[in-house]
């Protein structure tokens, strides 16, 4: 194997029409479909540097690990209640998702979201839905709907 990395233009345009494949195929199912994809980074290199269960501590370490491995520069969220909004800046895939609205698509998933979607699950046992991904000036503002906690059987 090489160890040489890839264009970034050919990562981009390979997800590209992975994600376009699959609405063609689901349509705006494939946004519950896809919240998994970015799995194997996460328990890599994301969870074992989460020590807390503070949200906080939590986004704070997956902005961390998106910026020291280049994928994105910043990411700041509100917390209101059930809602987590969250602002991806300088995501390195946010061309993937020109691509897609340029070709009439609304974007529906989002790898730094996806982190922090798997963290909450795993760590709080909660239910999480990817609800809007809006690509605004030099970045992105995504909605993120927190469920009550699973019930527990027995």
């Amino acid at each position: 194997m090489n160890d040489q990395a890839i264009p970034l233009d050919y990562a981009n345009n390979l997800m590209y029409e992975l994600e376009k494949a699959f609405w063609d195929e689901r349509g705006r199912g494939a946004r519950f479909r896809l919240t998994t994809v970015g799995r194997g980074f996460f328990k890599d290199r994301v969870r074992p540097l989460l020590h807390s269960s503070d949200l906080d501590q939590i986004l704070h370490t997956i902005e961390d690990v998106l910026c020291q491995q280049g994928i994105a520069t910043k990411m700041t969220y509100s917390d209101e209640e059930r809602l987590l909004r969250v602002r991806v800046e300088g995501c390195v895939h946010r061309p993937v998702e020109e691509k897609m609205i340029a070709h009439g698509i609304e974007p529906f998933t989002c790898l730094p979201i996806n982190l922090v979607v798997l963290a909450i699950e795993e760590i709080w046992d909660r239910p999480v839905e990817l609800a809007e991904v809006k690509l605004e000036d030099g970045h992105c503002q995504l909605l993120v709907v927190l469920f009550d906690k699973r019930p527990t059987l027995g």
